[in-house]
């Protein structure tokens, strides 16, 4: 596995893929490895998360270097999603003894009807690179602490993050065998699922990928959790803060060089106030600083890989050749790396790629709607159905407005984000399932019912 630098295009390094036989070691490791782990006490593995939490902090200007330098995130964003890993951490740490209590249910009298949560095994997470550490430990932590064991399967351009994840673990006190990093490609992930030592697995990345992870799962009755693409809509009404919707707008679309799946990619406006929030969008977009991911002051660096963005720019050009107008960016910057300007597009022709694929990348889609019925009706016009952010003065609108969109979870007046404290996960094709929060650690539990009643005395028997 070659690591290339999306801002020279140099070689950083090479990584040996692991072995068939480099698997099947880890396959028993890991199957070896839940015997004990899963029976431990839930405050043992609560305390060694905890431990992982510290390393991350420990090291996280180290860590975040090599999300750098493998993926081109810039460094402040790197860092703060290294501590994002911290946090998350934390919060298991402190909370999954409630998450994972046993609910108690109505029974007869002398009875007591529970269910209890144990953990299921091995799970395989196959993982992307657009947050290489947060993706990871947004599964890890809780799946973990709930008992099970992990194995990796990272994307192919960060190998330095999988080998540093694992060394998290390590350095924390994990036992050996409890998470482990496979470096391997994607056309082996199917010999995997089919394993009888792997339990589930979950997935975040395309439709595609998670078409092809759902089916071998399925076919070995697996349980899967999918989080898939995103077209997240970004609605602003005619009473919204036209000033804290474009500033928040622009940073929803750009964060991460626009490679995230919940980011804000299409922008419903109302034609009330359409003209002055394209005036500030495009004058914050052009504010932003692209360059050296290394640099503290950047905020955009370099597409992850060249093929990526020439992807890219082929989705713009062909949109623009539809009809759709350029208000600033839309061409690759003549410099050496993979760097891609903030683009804002208006004018959108129904059917164009922007309009109906998802964009993974700092492109900008902006419509004018003429009320608030349309910008929903266009806000919900997407197969996709991750996250979507709501701008209005009005709460009650705001809820009201929520409710009307199909999407896993909504925003109003904040940017779609992932949290520790509440669940995350989409519809339709963005996927099933769902992470964090007390949600996320019950995907991968055996959902246990225990019915216990008092044996009837010998008396009774004989009456």
């Amino acid at each position: 596995m070659d690591v290339i630098d999306p801002a020279t295009g140099a070689l950083l390094d090479s990584y040996e893929e692991h072995t068939e036989a480099d698997v099947d070691v880890a396959l028993t490791q890991a199957k070896d490895a839940f015997e004990d782990w899963s029976v431990r006490s839930l405050r043992e593995r609560e305390e060694l998360l905890a431990a992982a939490g510290s390393v991350l902090r420990e090291n996280s200007r180290e860590y975040a270097e090599t999300m750098t330098k493998e993926m081109g995130k810039p460094i402040t964003q790197a860092v703060g999603e290294v501590e994002k890993c911290a946090w998350v951490c934390d919060h298991y740490a402190e909370h999954a003894t409630a998450y994972l209590e046993p609910d108690h249910h109505p029974s007869p009298p002398g009875t007591t009807a529970k269910t209890v949560y144990e953990p299921l095994g091995p799970v395989l997470a196959v993982m992307p690179w657009n947050f290489p550490f947060w993706q990871v430990f947004r599964f890890a932590a809780p799946y973990l602490t709930a008992g099970n064991v992990g194995l990796l399967k990272h994307a192919s351009n960060v190998p330095g993050c999988a080998e540093a994840i694992e060394d998290v673990f390590r350095k924390a006190g994990y036992p050996d065998g409890v998470f482990q990093s496979l470096l391997i490609p994607s056309d082996r992930v199917d010999g995997l699922l089919a394993d009888d030592r792997v339990t589930a697995a979950t997935l975040t990345g395309s439709e595609g990928a998670g078409r092809a992870v759902a089916s071998t799962a399925g076919e070995q009755l697996k349980k899967t959790v999918l989080e898939l693409g995103g077209s997240d809509p970004f609605v602003v009404l005619d009473d919204a803060d036209v000033d804290a919707a474009a500033t928040t707008g622009v940073w929803a679309r750009n964060q991460n060089g626009g490679q995230s799946c919940l980011a804000a990619k299409r922008f419903v406006v109302v034609e009330d106030v359409y003209d002055e929030f394209i005036d500030q969008f495009v004058d914050e977009a052009e504010a932003l600083t692209v360059g050296d991911p290394m640099d503290e002051e950047t905020d955009i660096g370099p597409q992850a890989r060249q093929d990526l963005l020439e992807d890219l720019h082929e989705q713009v050009e062909q949109s623009v050749e539809a009809g759709a107008s350029v208000l600033t960016g839309g061409q690759p910057l003549d410099r050496e790396g993979a760097y891609y300007p903030p683009t804002v597009l208006t004018d959108v022709p129904t059917g164009c790629p922007v309009d109906t694929e998802e964009v993974f990348g700092p492109v900008a889609t902006v419509y004018r709607v003429s009320d608030e019925a349309t910008a929903i009706a266009k806000a919900n016009d997407t197969s996709l159905g991750l996250g979507a952010s709501i701008w209005t003065a009005d709460l009650d609108r705001g809820d009201r407005v929520a409710a009307a969109m199909d999407a896993g979870c909504v925003y109003v007046n904040e940017l779609v984000k992932s949290d520790p404290r509440v669940p995350f996960g989409g519809i339709k094709q963005s996927g099933y399932g769902r992470e964090l929060s007390e949600d996320g650690i019950k995907e991968f539990v055996n959902r246990k019912t225990v019915w216990l009643q008092e044996q009837p005395s010998t008396e009774t028997l004989v009456e």
